[in-house]
C-alpha cells in the first residue's frame, strides 16, 4: 500500500515565544493549490483508471515478460508512485498544519482510502518479481542498461522473498493498512488536543515540552508534573494505540516468518541486524563515559545533590538566554552550508524564499519537526516549531539538511530517490555538526565556548543514547506484547528501566515519569525507526573526522553520496571515505568524539 512518511525528530518540542513575528509559512500551491483544485480531482481520477489498466496489461504475465517490457513496466509503477505520492504528500501536510481541525483529517483519511482501494490490484507487482528465477532477472538486466539501474529496487523487494504470502493474502493486508493508519491519526489527534495549565497558563504539549528548558527550576517542575498529569489522565488511551499497534505488528510479522519485530525495519533500511546490534552494543557499553559522565559535570553545574527529569535539558547557569531570531538563525545555517561548500547554500536558498518551510508555532499543528521529501517532480517540505533557542538554530539546520539530500536524491527519480533511514540521517546530522562548528568557531569567551560545547554533547546524547535506549525500550515491549496485553504499568516498567541505565545515577525520578513514553510520536508511527538517528549520528561523526584529517576532493564524493539516494548500500557509499560501519570498530569512532568533547569540558574544571 502506498504510505504516507512523516519522519518526526525527537526533540524537545518547543512553543510560544514572542517577538518572532513572520516566520515562514508553506506555500502547498506546487502540490495542489486548494482540496477541491481540478488538478487534484484529475489526478485521483488518472491514478483509479491507471492502477486499473497496470493490473490488466501486467499481472500474470511478469514470469514470461522481456527486458522492453518489464522496464516499461517499472516506469509506469513509477509514475503511478509519483502521482499518488503528490496527492499524499498535499493531504498529509495541509493535515499536519492543523491537526485539530475535523475537515483536514477527513480528507486525509478519504484520499488515503482512495488511494489504498486504486493500489490493491498493484499488489501483484512485488509478489510476481519473487517469483522470477535470479538466473532470469539476471539475465533481463544484462539485457537493457536502462532497466538495470533499478537493480537497488529489485533487490530490496527481493530481500522481502523469504517473508511473502500468497497473493490473497497481500492484498488483504495492503487493504488492512487504512486501520492501522487510524490509530496512528488518533495517537496524533489526541496529543495535539492536550490541555495542560501550568501556573494559570493554558498551553498545549509545546508550550509544556518548552518549559522544561526553561531557566527557572521552579518552572520546570512545574511543567514536568502537568505532563505527568496529563499523560497519567490519557495514559489508557495511550496504551491501548501501543497494545494493538504491537499485536498487529506481532501478527502480521508471525504470518510472515519474521525472525524478530526489529527485522522488517532492518529490511526496509537495507541494514544488517549485526550491524545494528554492533552499533546499539557500543553505544550501551559507551553510557558511563558518555552520558552518565556529562549529566555528573552538569549536575554540578547546577548545584544540585542530585538532577530530576525536568533539570536534563535545563539551560547552564551561565548560558545566554536570549533569543535567536529567524534572521539571524537563516544567516547562521546559510553562512555555515555556504562556507562548506556554495552549491549547499545555493540548494538551501529557495526553502527560505518560496514557501518550503513552515517555521511558526501555532495551535492544532503537529509538534516537532520533519522534513518531507513529497515527490521528486517537486521538492520538500520542512516543518519546524521555531522559538529562538540556539537549539532550535540546530533542529533548522538539521531539518535543512534533510531538504538539501532530498533535492538532490531527486535526480533518482521516485523509486530510487528515497534513502534508507539509516542513511536519511547523514545530511541531517552533518548540517547540525557545519553549523555547530561555525557558531564554536566564533564564541567569544570560555564560558560562551563551554555552553556551546555543553549544548552540542546534550545534542548528540539526545540523538545517540538516548535514541538507543528508546530503541531498547521497544524491543521490550514488543517482545513482552508477543506474550499478552501490557497494562500502562507494564510499559512503564519497561520504560524506566532504560532510562535508568542510561541517563545514569545523577538523576531521580519523580512519580509520573514512567509514563513519558506516550508522547513520543516514533513508536506508534515508526517502529524501532529510532536507532536511524544514533547510526546517522556515529556516520556523521567519522565523515566529519575524515574531512577534518583529508579534505582535498571531500565536499564532490559527500554530493556524490547525497545524490545516490537510495540506488547504493551503506557499504558502497561509504568506501570512497575509508569507513564501513559493519566494522565494530567505526562505532567507536564516531563514540569517540562525543566523548573528546566531554574531555574539553572536564578540562575547563580543572
Amino acid at each position: 500500500m502506498f504510505r504516507l512518511s512523516f519522519p518526526v525528530r525527537d526533540a524537545n518540542a518547543v512553543s510560544g515565544a514572542d517577538g518572532l513575528e513572520g516566520l515562514p509559512e508553506w506555500d502547498l500551491s506546487d502540490l495542489y493549490t486548494a482540496d477541491d483544485a481540478p488538478e487534484l480531482t484529475r489526478d485521483l481520477a488518472w491514478l483509479e483508471g491507471e492502477c486499473a489498466s497496470f493490473a490488466a496489461d501486467y499481472e500474470g504475465k511478469l514470469a514470461d515478460i522481456d527486458a522492453a517490457g518489464l522496464l516499461a513496466c517499472v516506469l509506469r509503477n513509477e509514475k503511478i508512485n509519483g502521482v499518488a505520492g503528490r496527492i499524499m504528500s498535499y493531504a498529509g501536510l495541509r493535515y499536519y498544519q492543523l491537526t485539530t481541525d475535523a475537515e483536514r483529517a477527513k480528507f486525509l483519511s478519504d484520499a488515503q482510502e482512495k488511494i489504498t482501494n486504486y493500489t490493491t490490484p498493484l499488489v501483484f507487482f512485488t509478489l510476481e518479481i519473487n517469483r522470477i528465477e535470479d538466473a532470469t532477472l539476471d539475465a533481463l538486466f544484462n539485457a537493457n542498461a536502462d532497466l538495470a539501474r533499478y537493480k537497488p529496487v529489485f533487490e530490496r523487494i527481493r530481500a522481502m522473498k523469504p517473508y511473502q504470502l500468497s497473493d490473497e493474502l497481500e492484498k488483504f493486508l495492503h487493504d488492512l493498512g487504512v486501520v492501522g493508519d487510524a490509530w496512528e491519526r488518533m495517537f496524533d489527534e489526541t496529543i495535539a488536543g492536550l490541555e495542560f495549565e501550568v501556573d494559570g497558563e493554558e498551553l498545549n504539549i509545546e508550550g509544556t515540552l518548552n518549559l522544561l528548558t526553561d531557566p527557572v527550576r521552579a518552572n520546570r517542575e512545574a511543567a514536568a508534573r502537568e505532563l505527568a498529569r496529563v499523560f497519567a489522565a490519557n495514559v489508557k488511551t495511550f496504551a491501548r494505540v501501543h497494545n494493538t499497534q504491537a499485536k498487529e505488528k506481532e501478527i502480521v510479522d508471525r504470518w510472515r516468518g519474521m525472525p524478530t519485530a526489529q527485522t522488517g525495519r532492518h529490511l526496509s533500511n537495507d541494514v544488517e541486524p549485526e550491524v545494528v546490534e554492533a552499533l546499539r552494543d557500543a553505544v550501551v557499553a559507551a553510557y558511563p563515559k558518555l552520558s552518565h559522565r556529562y549529566y555528573e559535570l552538569k549536575r554540578k553545574w547546577l548545584g544540585l545533590d542530585v538532577m530530576q527529569m525536568w533539570d536534563r535539558n535545563a539551560p547552564l547557569p551561565m548560558e545566554d538566554t536570549r533569543i535567536v531570531s529567524w534572521a539571524d538563525a537563516t544567516a547562521t545555517v546559510m553562512g555555515a552550508y555556504g562556507e562548506f561548500d556554495p552549491r549547499m547554500a545555493e540548494i538551501a536558498k529557495p526553502f527560505f524564499s518560496d514557501g518550503w518551510i513552515d517555521a511558526g508555532v501555532k495551535p492544532g499543528k503537529a509538534p516537532g519537526a520533519f522534513a518531507h521529501p513529497t515527490v521528486t517532480d517537486v521538492h520538500p517540505y520542512v516543518m519546524l516549531n521555531y522559538l529562538g533557542k540556539p537549539r532550535d538554530v540546530m533542529t533548522l539546520a538539521h531539518e535543512l539538511g534533510h531538504g538539501v539530500h532530498q533535492v538532490l536524491a531527486a535526480e533518482q527519480g521516485e523509486m530510487l530517490s528515497s534513502t534508507p533511514l539509516t542513511l536519511a540521517e547523514t545530511a541531517s546530522v552533518f548540517g547540525e555538526m557545519l553549523t555547530f562548528r561555525k557558531m564554536l568557531s566564533e564564541a567569544e569567551s570560555v564560558d560562551e565556548r563551554r555552553v556551546m560545547l555543553a549544548g552540542k554533547v546534550e545534542d548528540m546524547i539526545n540523538t545517540v543514547v538516548r535514541q538507543i535506549a528508546f530503541y531498547d525500550f521497544e524491543c521490550k515491549l514488543h517482545a513482552a506484547r508477543r506474550e499478552g496485553e501490557l497494562t500502562p504499568e507494564d510499559i512503564g516498567a519497561l520504560w524506566m528501566s532504560v532510562q535508568a541505565e542510561s541517563l545514569g545515577p545523577a538523576f531521580e525520578y519523580m512519580d509520573g515519569y514512567e509514563n513519558f513514553w506516550s508522547y513520543i510520536p516514533h513508536f506508534v508511527h515508526s517502529p524501532f525507526y529510532v536507532y536511524a538517528y544514533a547510526f546517522g549520528d556515529g556516520l556523521v561523526n567519522a565523515l566529519y573526522a575524515v574531512f577534518e584529517e583529508t579534505p582535498e576532493g571531500f565536499q564532490d564524493k559527500y554530493f556524490d553520496m547525497l545524490k545516490a539516494g537510495g540506488s547504493k548500500h551503506h557499504k558502497e557509499l561509504l568506501a570512497p571515505f575509508g569507513l564501513d560501519a559493519s566494522d565494530p570498530k567505526f562505532w567507536d569512532k564516531g563514540l569517540s568524539m562525543i566523548s573528546g568533547f566531554i574531555d574539553e569540558l572536564e578540562a575547563m574544571e580543572e
